[in-house]
């Protein structure tokens, strides 16, 4: 597994990892998560130019969908709540369970929250679209805050606290 840190992005610090097969993981990433990586990863910018790219550009508004090769590791349940996710437009939200309608179980509305929480590959599998029935904002890995930050740089609307 390649890895490298991505620093000064609207939502802090954020880990990259991926190998061969496509992108792993993009996960937030706090000053003493730094020495939780495991030692087996190799440090490779090279490996990643194109995954930081995309971000640079999604970050600086020139970018609204990512084509990136994905690699995320889950059950069959939690991948086609990702690939659900994927079909969220940007600048746009869901329900849990719009997503969950939209994989054909629409009475696992907390299934999909469970595997929305579990998502390797923040912000390119845009979790942070989706929200609350009631529009409100709940539950984000990433914090609130990085989540109202995400929403905001789309231009989302129908959203609240």
């Amino acid at each position: 597994m390649f890895y490298t840190i991505l620093d000064e992005t609207p939502v802090g610090r954020l880990l990259i990892a991926g190998d061969d097969e496509g992108l792993r993981h993009v996960q937030f990433l706090k000053a003493e998560d730094s020495s939780n990586i495991p030692v087996n990863w190799e440090e490779n910018v090279k490996k990643l130019r194109e995954p930081i790219r995309q971000l640079k550009l999604y970050f600086t508004g020139k970018l609204r969908q990512f084509s990136l090769p994905l690699a995320g590791e889950g059950t069959e349940f939690q991948k086609k709540v990702w690939a659900a996710l994927c079909d969220v437009p940007f600048g746009e939200t869901a329900s849990y369970g719009e997503i969950a309608a939209a994989i054909r179980k629409p009475t696992a509305s907390r299934a999909v929250g469970m595997a929305n929480g579990r998502n390797p590959i923040s912000i390119i599998v845009p979790c942070h679209r989706i929200i609350g029935a009631s529009g409100k904002l709940v539950g984000y890995g990433g914090g609130l805050e990085n989540k109202k930050t995400l929403l905001r740089h789309e231009g989302a609307t129908g959203w609240s606290i």
